[in-house]
């Protein structure tokens, strides 16, 4: 026990890691389980997708299994010529055929179960790669809401673990599975055929040997279901305190973030352990079971042959079907246990497939106004974020901004600015209240659209660790080199781009950190600019800056904000200065409107405010 948990331990609190792995558990518990594998089906429709590969799989999965039973059939050929040519004392060239038989059936086997792999492991692979693109293209649709339940890190770990363990079972666990089945099934039946009465013992067998299966595999399923909610939790903590690392080294966190790191995967391990454990004893019990079933059955069957009841050929037929049916059982025992776990990760699939975002576009959208106006207004809007319905963001806001008019957002922390953004992006609706965009309402048109027609630029603006010029182009997939070029140009990135090693095809890596703070905010503008949408949104764009990087990133907003509706939040009051109109904002609510000079001379929110920041400056 490092020193945070004696501390911990001392005073009666619990450590870091006991905490997050109570919270495991009770993530892990929350969800209701099924007690079936029924979570596999949602992948029959990937699978019905790639119908030529599938029917491939099936053709040669049935050619093998018929390959190898008919092995059988050539064995008990052999054993019945070999017994008649001794009592006949025929030359050993008489059953060189029935040798070029087996050996003839031995190579379709051996090209069947090549073909067999080759096609169920192709539409193995195939189906989990449509699976990731669905999944990953699904959970880019889900809102924010989605994700104010769950952690990005445990999302990754569903898009990452989860689909690893279904690609497992797809890829080698099925083709066992399948080939076992259909062996065990061609067995079966052709122990009927050989002696009726042997068979029926061995159907009395098959409860018993089933019975481990289903009674081991249910719990199997549970564990693992719970061991990937668990890991899943520890790879969200994990991916939010290396998201923070200065943070968390400032602090001197290292150690209980270790810590709680470690807890949660040793709590992981410790579930997955029983789950290992009870495997086992379901793969010896069935094994044991099945193979003690044999020796019994195949001891009946030589007093048989010894009374003359059967051939030798029969009887060695029958040892081999019995041998084969008992191996496929075995094989599937094992088998089962990859299908309960990787049915346990794909209902953790599921949850996300079937999360559905609730900000949609509607059956029959209007569309928006062609060329757009750029007009924005809020009608009697009244929000609260979902978890907080008893304190609202905005109430009763109303707000009209006329085409290229410049409207500056002011106001304590809280009073709602972030909250018109979000809402004129269609991350949310309203409760009450009308969202208007060139007269058209928000709920009534596709937030795609909506979107399209809006560039962002926030105080931390997100970069990607790819090339400059692809940061740039993010903004719109078709814009060419000379767009890339103007609108860094515009945003006073040009310069700087130029010098890198590479120019603009130099990766600025991850979250851009390799750029300074202006450099990057100046990148988030490039990247505003060559969208050319007609509302422009900035969002404490300057905040973070020190003066020379503000004076060049104000420079590169003036050129951004020319023939556009733009909407700026600042707390820093310098910069709304050139604004055509100041909307002071408080508890939701716009409070004050005009120009600077007008709100001073009112001696209201605003004036203080400004005397604040002024006097201090």
């Amino acid at each position: 026990m490092n020193d945070h948990s004696s501390e911990a331990v001392a005073e009666g609190r619990p450590s870091v890691g006991a905490e997050l792995a109570r919270s495991l558990d009770e993530a892990g518990g929350r969800r209701p389980r099924g007690r079936d594998v029924r979570a596999l089906g949602r992948l029959v429709p990937f699978a019905r997708r790639r119908w030529p590969d599938a029917a491939a799989s099936l053709v040669f999965l049935i050619s093998s299994t018929a390959a190898t039973l008919g092995l059988s059939g050539a064995v008990r050929l052999l054993v019945d010529h070999l017994t008649k040519a001794r009592s006949e004392h025929a030359t050993p060239g008489a059953i060189n055929g029935w040798f070029l038989l087996i050996g003839a059936v031995a190579l379709a086997l051996a090209a069947s179960s090549a073909l067999r792999y080759f096609f169920v492991t192709k539409l193995g692979e195939r189906v989990v790669a449509d699976l990731r693109k669905a999944v990953y293209a699904h959970i880019l649709t889900l809102d924010p809401k989605f994700y104010l339940d769950n952690r990005v890190g445990e999302v990754l770990s569903r898009l990452t673990t989860d689909i690893q363990i279904v690609e497992n079972l797809l890829s080698t666990s099925i083709s066992v599975a399948l080939r076992n089945l259909l062996t065990l099934v061609g067995a079966l039946a052709m122990l009927v055929v050989v002696s009726p009465r042997l068979t029926g013992l061995v159907l009395l067998i098959f409860p018993v040997v089933l019975a481990p299966l289903f009674l081991f595999g249910r719990r199997v399923r549970r564990l693992t279901a719970s061991t990937q909610d668990q890991f899943a939790g520890a790879v969200g903590y994990a991916s939010e305190t290396l998201d923070a690392l200065e943070t968390v080294q400032a602090f001197g966190r290292e150690a209980a973030a270790a810590e709680g790191f470690g807890a949660a995967v040793e709590h992981s391990f410790r579930t997955s352990l029983r789950r290992m454990t009870a495997r086992a004893i379901m793969t010896a019990l069935v094994i044991a079971l099945v193979f003690g079933g044999v020796v019994a059955i195949f001891w009946l069957g030589v007093n048989a042959g010894l009374k003359g009841d059967m051939s030798w050929g029969a009887l060695f037929q029958f040892a081999f079907l019995s041998v084969l049916a008992a191996g496929a059982v075995g094989a599937l025992g094992e088998t089962w246990g990859d299908v309960q776990k990787a049915a346990g990760a794909m209902e953790r699939v599921a949850d996300l497939l079937d999360a559905q975002p609730t900000i949609a576009a509607p059956p029959n959208p209007v569309p928006l106004p062609t060329p757009s106006r750029g007009e924005l207004a809020f009608e009697g809007v009244t929000f609260a974020y979902p978890g907080r319905p008893d304190l609202p963001a905005l109430r009763n806001f109303s707000l009209h901004v006329r085409p290229g008019e410049r409207v500056a957002l002011v106001g304590p922390s809280g009073a709602g600015k972030s909250t018109v953004f979000r809402l004129l992006l269609r991350f949310y609706d309203p409760q009450s209240g009308v969202v208007r965009l060139d007269g058209v309402d928000l709920r009534q048109a596709d937030p795609g659209a909506v979107r399209a027609r809006a560039a962002l630029v926030a105080q931390d603006s997100p970069l990607f660790s790819g090339p400059a010029a692809d940061n740039i182009r993010f903004g719109r997939q078709d814009a060419s080199a000379e767009d890339i070029r103007a609108a860094a140009r515009a945003a006073q990135a040009e310069m700087f781009l130029d010098a890198l090693p590479e120019g603009f095809q130099t990766a600025v890596g991850e979250r851009a950190r390799s750029l300074s703070g202006g450099q990057r905010q100046r990148l988030a503008i490039a990247r505003a600019l060559v969208r050319e949408a007609p509302v422009l949104l900035l969002d404490e764009a300057t905040s973070a800056l020190d003066a020379e990087n503000e004076r060049l990133v104000q420079q590169a907003l003036d050129s951004a904000m020319e023939g556009r509706t733009t909407l700026v939040i600042a707390h820093r009051l310098a910069t709304v200065l050139k604004a055509d109109r100041i909307v002071v904002m408080d508890e939701g609510r716009v409070v004050e409107e005009g120009d600077h000079a007008t709100l001073v001379k009112r001696g209201g929110l605003y004036a203080r405010l400004a005397a604040l920041q002024f006097e201090a400056a």
